[in-house]
């Protein structure tokens, strides 16, 4: 069931962040993706913290990415990482154009 939510939720154009609300690399995550102007339902955030299954869920993070850590940020179906990798992409200059690419922003 996690995995299947993960795949289901990751599909398409959009940007979609994993995270826990307390944890400051999902806070450094949301501050850097609030710089943006996404369209409308290209990004969403979501709370793992309160899931049943969270630990499926960071468990399958791990298959898929590596990591079994939040943030785990997707844009599109492709994990970028965590919060200081989607900070990096950022003062690289690179995260822009990689939003501009699936369409996300206004």
């Amino acid at each position: 069931m996690a995995q299947q939510f993960v795949e289901t939720t990751i599909k398409g154009d959009k940007v979609v962040m994993f995270m826990k609300p307390t944890c400051s690399y999902c806070i450094m995550a949301k501050d850097v993706l609030a710089k943006y102007k996404f369209k409308p339902g290209h990004l969403e955030c979501i709370d793992i913290s309160g899931r049943s299954d969270m630990g499926k869920m960071q468990d399958y993070f791990l298959e898929i990415t590596g990591a079994r850590t939040v943030p785990r940020v997707f844009i599109g179906e492709d994990c970028v990482g965590g919060g200081s990798d989607l900070a990096e992409l950022e003062q690289n200059g690179k995260l822009q154009g990689m939003l501009q690419t699936i369409g996300a922003l206004q």
